[in-house]
């Protein structure tokens, strides 16, 4: 529960009363001082709420212009909002795309959801050309700094050097300077 507290940025508390209506309305199984876990239809309902939220972000993006770092908020309003029928239609205009701006993966319409890759690049091979397929933070300052140090989805770089007393990766985006990241920026960039 404090995890979940963490992540919504509320007291401990807020976020037992929030699991407990949830439960309650069968989309999690809450056992106290154990834990919750979504309900097969939490999960289905979880899944559908991401595929909404993701395929707003990627037409903000792409169809509206709005930049890729001030996209989150709005998704959230309209993803509420927005019918199925209006949410068909921005996937075929859109071409049904398997990842947002963000590079998270779009689940399909029948609910399946490929996670992508694992591997961060404080776990990546040293050396390797490896290309970036998403980003894990989505707060505006952090996705700005990914953007102005040219770290982006898709961008190819080669891990130089990790210095794990140090907490840092020495990486070359392609064609740009060596660029030193802290663990914590490493950890939210995840390559293929």
């Amino acid at each position: 529960m404090g995890r979940i507290a963490r992540s919504l940025d509320v007291v401990p508390g807020t976020a037992t009363t929030m699991v407990k209506s949830l439960s309650v309305s069968g989309l999690f199984d809450y056992e106290p001082r154990k834990g919750v876990r979504l309900t097969s239809a939490g999960k289905e309902l979880a899944i559908h709420v991401l595929r909404r939220h993701r395929l707003i972000e990627l037409f903000l993006v792409k169809t509206l212009g709005l930049d890729w770092s001030q996209i989150h908020l709005e998704a959230e309003r309209l993803e509420h909002a927005i019918s199925d029928t209006v949410l068909d239609r921005i996937d075929q205009l859109l071409g049904h795309p398997v990842v947002d701006p963000h590079g998270d993966p779009i689940p399909t319409a029948n609910g399946s959801l490929d996670e992508g890759p694992a591997t961060t690049l404080m776990d990546c091979a040293i050396d390797a050309s490896v290309r970036i397929a998403r980003i894990a933070d989505q707060d505006p300052e952090f996705l700005q700094f990914v953007e102005n140090s040219g770290l982006k989805p898709g961008v190819r770089l080669r891990v130089n050097q990790r210095n794990r007393a140090a907490n840092a990766v020495t990486l070359t985006p392609h064609a740009k300077d060596a660029l030193t990241l802290g663990q914590t920026a490493a950890e939210k960039i995840f390559v293929y």
